[in-house]
């Protein structure tokens, strides 16, 4: 069996614990760069599941935590001279799935709980939004420095019920309230970062915070999250050689395996060629190529029931892309939010996106069945 260069973080997310192990970080900090000299304070970025959300928040708390060691030899190092600590909030809403509303409540009030905690800090206020409130103010005071808030996965709460109207609105009644002091709290706020899948006017919860800076479905950061056509190509290449070796190809033709599999995201108009990260590393870590995107993935029971008869084959056209349906007669934005479906082209005279299915790992792991087998 042929030797792999790179050591590869299968599952893990965490950019200090992938910088300290040794293993292959594929420079993103180039972004962060782009944030700071264009003076940028509220971003957003919805891509689907599994595409590096996380990592890159992970990225982003320990540049503002002032971590310089972590940041040896990337981007960000040529740029940044000062390395200023700030004070940074990281809430990860990935774990509050499939919850009702006392089990959200809690959910939030734990989280808020281990900030407080970190910062000695005894509150008397019980509602979440108070209480975020009163943090931030209190990083602040204790530091003299503005903080960072970083959300990710901020609708997960929500995607459970985003068809179910009576169940979503005390859910969504919930994060809204958690969500409201940010823009009030611009005095004492450096950068905010926010991640999900699903477009954030969609779910009306940022109502109050009109300035967050959607970069979504911008070119400029269309290659954001997952690896690139040129990052595969140049950091990845020696293990595409010893994974081609061992599967009796020549680099050219496990190249085109891996791209047939795993290529075909686009997130823009003029968007780069991008894979999907997870399925990828899993392939080079495995050292075989075969869908994994679906494994161990919960998909949401809306998705399930339409993708029993749904044809792999076919493009669609639709007009607003990433707005996302409350009615089931269009489920095709949520499949494109989702990854199951991904731009192919844009007319921008009629303004109209064709999507389709972007690789086999996608077409391979919907003509199993897997979903119609609940």
């Amino acid at each position: 069996m042929a030797k792999m260069v790179n050591f590869y973080p299968v599952g893990i997310q965490t950019f200090s614990n992938i910088r300290e192990g040794n293993y292959l970080y594929i420079d993103k900090t180039q972004y962060i760069v782009d944030f700071r000299e264009k003076k940028m304070k509220y971003v957003f970025l919805s891509r689907p599941r599994r595409f590096g959300k996380s990592l890159f928040a992970s990225t982003l708390q320990a540049y503002f935590e002032g971590r310089k060691e972590l940041f040896e030899g990337l981007a960000i190092a040529d740029y940044e001279k000062d390395w200023v600590k700030h004070p940074v909030l990281h809430f990860d809403l990935s774990g509050a799935k499939h919850m009702g509303v006392e089990q959200l409540e809690r959910y939030l009030a734990d989280m808020l709980e281990e900030q407080e905690t970190i910062w000695g800090y005894k509150t008397h206020q019980v509602d979440a939004n108070l209480r975020l409130k009163d943090l931030v103010k209190e990083a602040y005071k204790q530091t003299g420095k503005k903080v960072v808030i970083i959300i990710d996965e901020y609708d997960a709460p929500l995607l459970d019920v985003v068809h179910e109207k009576e169940n979503l609105k005390p859910l969504r009644l919930i994060m809204q309230n958690f969500y409201s002091p940010i823009k009030m709290l611009d005095p004492y706020l450096e950068f905010t970062f926010i991640t999900g899948i699903t477009k954030f006017s969609q779910l009306s919860i940022f109502s109050e915070l009109n300035n967050l800076d959607n970069i979504s479905m911008f070119d400029q950061y269309s290659a954001i999250c997952g690896i690139s056509k040129k990052e595969l190509t140049t950091q990845m290449k020696p293990d595409i050689e010893a994974l081609g070796e061992d599967l009796g190809m020549t680099y050219e033709e496990c190249l085109a395996e891996l791209t047939r599999f795993y290529d075909g995201y686009h997130f823009s108009e003029k968007s780069e060629d991008v894979f999907n990260p997870f399925s990828l590393v899993k392939a080079l870590n495995a050292r075989k190529i075969a869908p994994y995107w679906f494994s161990d993935l919960y998909i949401h029971k809306t998705v399930n029931e339409y993708l029993c008869n749904f044809d792999v084959a076919k493009n669609y056209n639709i007009g607003d892309l990433p707005e996302i349906p409350f009615g089931e007669s269009d489920i095709f934005p949520f499949l494109y939010q989702f990854g199951i479906l991904s731009i192919k082209k844009y007319n921008p005279i009629i303004g109209v996106y064709t999507i389709g299915v972007p690789n086999d790992d996608i077409r391979k792991g919907i003509s199993d069945s897997i979903f119609c087998r609940w």
